[in-house]
């Protein structure tokens, strides 16, 4: 089964969690432990890459070690051209549809359309939109941040993406914000989208995952959480196991 399909079936019974792990922040063999846990403690996925990933090497050996040992799937979500394996089983094919820089809604893609069929992974075209803080993916990507109380304009961006063709949108506060996306515009988002809703950023605790979660997100992504606790660690394990219904808030 595609890992689309595996995705889209499991947001029909319930939230589904993924794991993002940076290649440029451990070495392979810490980032393939670090999977192991968050398998463990039941995520449904690996994501792999980060807003400065510049060797491809490192992302290829990462993403090899952590299918050494996690049979989860895996998939990259590439800060640029670089930031991809074979390895993989697919891409999150992410357009930055709020950036004021052509390159990073369709520029980056035009470099690596040839590569990227040429390696044979699955593509997930996803409609990606960077609300405020945005960190450092909104300077990287030259974002112009959804303001904090627009949520209309945010719910507009999932809206373009959906009427793109593409299969997910995706709201991201950015990696260690201070705070998640917040809860009227991931309501107001979902509301105007049929599609599956991804949400990250600044998610670090059941209450901020019961708060994104109830709001309407489909998918949670957890980061620099992951990072902090050096892996699935007590406070990231607890937030998987809240999504799955399996501790109380």
């Amino acid at each position: 089964m595609k890992v689309l399909d595996q995705l889209t079936e499991k947001v029909t019974r319930g939230k589904v969690h993924l794991t993002l792990i940076d290649p440029d922040e451990q070495d392979p063999s810490h980032a393939g432990s670090m999977a192991v846990q968050a398998m463990d403690a039941g995520t449904d996925g690996i994501m792999i890459g980060g807003s400065t990933a510049e060797d491809q090497s490192i992302v290829d050996r990462t993403v090899g070690a952590i299918k050494d040992v996690c049979p989860i799937p895996t998939i990259l979500f590439p800060g640029g051209t670089r930031g991809l394996s074979r390895k993989a089983d697919a891409i999150f094919y992410i357009s930055l549809l709020n950036s004021s820089d052509p390159y990073f809604i369709t520029g980056a893609h035009a470099e690596s359309a040839h590569l990227i069929r040429e390696l044979g992974i699955e593509v997930i075209p996803v409609g990606y939109i960077i609300v405020e803080p945005g960190m450092t993916v909104g300077k990287m990507g030259r974002a112009n941040a959804v303001p904090r109380n627009r949520p209309d304009l945010a719910s507009s961006y999932a809206l373009v993406a959906e009427f793109f063709g593409m299969k997910m949108a995706y709201l991201e506060a950015g990696s260690g914000a201070f705070s998640h996306v917040p809860p009227e515009m991931i309501q107001k988002t979902k509301s105007s989208i049929g599609m599956p809703l991804i949400v990250g950023g600044g998610i670090r605790t059941v209450d901020d995952a019961h708060s994104v979660a109830s709001s309407g997100a489909d998918i949670i992504v957890q980061g620099t959480a992951v990072e902090e606790d050096g892996g699935a660690n007590k406070r990231v394990a607890d937030v998987i196991r809240y999504l799955k219904g399996n501790i109380p808030r």
